[in-house]
């Protein structure tokens, strides 16, 4: 009872903030009508995490070696931790030699039985020849076994954000549960690229050559004239031809993720047209410069009533050129914020929507620490609880009469 009056609260106290503004984001603009051929796709401006373009984004796909990228999130974050250093080494073992070598129908880097890799040479043949047994050499040397590894691919997951996918092993081979949605592969790209920009570097790398066996980087986009520095492409005959993208022009970044496409040249003409037709068809508008408030949120026992949410960026939506779309925001957090608050403490999310369609979802942050108020103030706030939860409580049992 408490928990849904308190939710219903909340939902009051979201749509008042929304309403105000929507009223400051419209925007004029007419459909673009833009089609992928693929079956999962999504194309998204990294600075601002506008969703430009998406279909069935959200519903699960077989990974195949694009799993690998959160299989490379764990070591350079193991790197970043200093578990790891550029002169570690990973042990080739049978299983590794075995599975992952040419002997077993994928991808590989070709190390050979019992010999050790070094960081460096690891990465390149995990990255650029998308090795399965660097794949498998790293979830041992790291997690003991590659099962052990999978659950620390996963908490990993977790801590990012990709709340809609699940792995189940290092190289993205075929696992009954392993699956990802196009919308988490693209967060999973954001954050490589930002929380590790050094490292990223890899990505771009054209070839590599081990074991006398030169390779050439898989990701088709790298040889096309469109900006590309990575990520990683996917093949597996259950889920199609998979690529998770990324490209830069005139400072501006794109991230494309597509699954699904029957062969590799529809996987490169597909991501290619997505990243030519977003790079062309739309335009920044800034709504919020960084720092500038966006809404306030209710504090409850504190010196101030209520306090300042901001963003640590501006706030920019990419919007098609010459378009009278409306957008519509919501700035979504579970309160009053019970006093002390902190300044700078990610209290809230700004959600904005264009035609129901989700184009920007950002963390606030309050603009100032909120202290706790007096005796008297307390005691206000107090009654005042009582009888808004009076209010939550008679509106929740309307709710759940209707």
């Amino acid at each position: 009872m408490a928990g849904t009056a308190a939710r219903a609260g909340r939902a009051v106290a979201r749509f008042a903030v929304g309403v105000a503004l929507a009223a400051c984001l419209a925007a004029t603009a007419q459909a673009q009508g833009f089609q992928s051929q693929a079956p999962h796709a999504i194309l998204i401006d990294a600075d601002s995490g506008s969703v430009l373009y998406e279909k069935a984004a959200d519903e699960p796909f077989s990974p195949a070696s694009m799993a690998k990228l959160m299989t490379v999130e764990v070591i350079f974050d193991e790197l970043r931790k200093g578990r790891l250093t550029q002169d570690s080494e990973f042990p080739v073992s049978e299983n590794a030699w075995k599975r992952g070598g040419a002997g077993g129908g994928g991808s590989s880097m070709f190390a050979q039985l019992n010999s050790k890799l070094k960081l460096p040479d690891l990465l390149r043949g995990l990255i650029v020849q998308s090795g399965n047994d660097a794949a498998i050499a790293a979830a041992e040397a790291i997690g003991g076994t590659e099962d052990n590894f999978a659950q620390i691919m996963n908490r990993h997951a977790r801590e990012i954000g990709l709340t809609r996918s699940t792995f189940r092993n290092a190289t993205g081979y075929s696992a009954p549960d392993q699956k990802v949605t196009a919308r988490d592969m693209a967060k999973l790209a954001i954050h490589l690229i930002e929380t590790y920009p050094e490292e990223y570097k890899l990505f771009a790398e054209r070839e590599f050559t081990w074991n006398k066996i030169r390779q050439q980087n898989r990701n088709p986009l790298l040889t096309m004239d469109v900006g590309a520095d990575g990520l990683k492409t996917g093949y597996l005959e259950e889920s199609g031809y998979a690529l998770t993208g990324s490209a830069v022009q005139n400072g501006q970044r794109l991230i494309l993720v597509v699954s699904g496409l029957k062969t590799a040249r529809d996987r490169a003409a597909e991501a290619r047209k997505l990243l030519d037709w977003g790079f062309r068809a739309f335009e920044a508008r800034q709504v919020f410069t960084a720092g500038e408030t966006v809404a306030e949120a209710d504090t409850y026992g504190g010196e101030k009533g209520k306090v300042a949410l901001v963003a640590k960026k501006p706030v920019r939506v990419l919007m098609p050129r010459g378009s009278a779309d409306r957008l519509t925001a919501r700035v979504v957090y579970q309160g009053p914020l019970v006093a002390p608050v902190a300044e700078g403490r990610e209290v809230a999310r700004l959600r904005i929507t264009r035609n129901e369609q989700p184009v920007l979802d950002m963390p606030l942050y309050t603009a100032e620490a909120v202290g706790p108020g007096t005796m008297s103030q307390r005691a206000l706030d107090a009654a005042l609880e009582v009888g808004t939860g009076w209010v939550r409580g008679a509106f929740a049992k309307l709710t759940n009469r209707s």
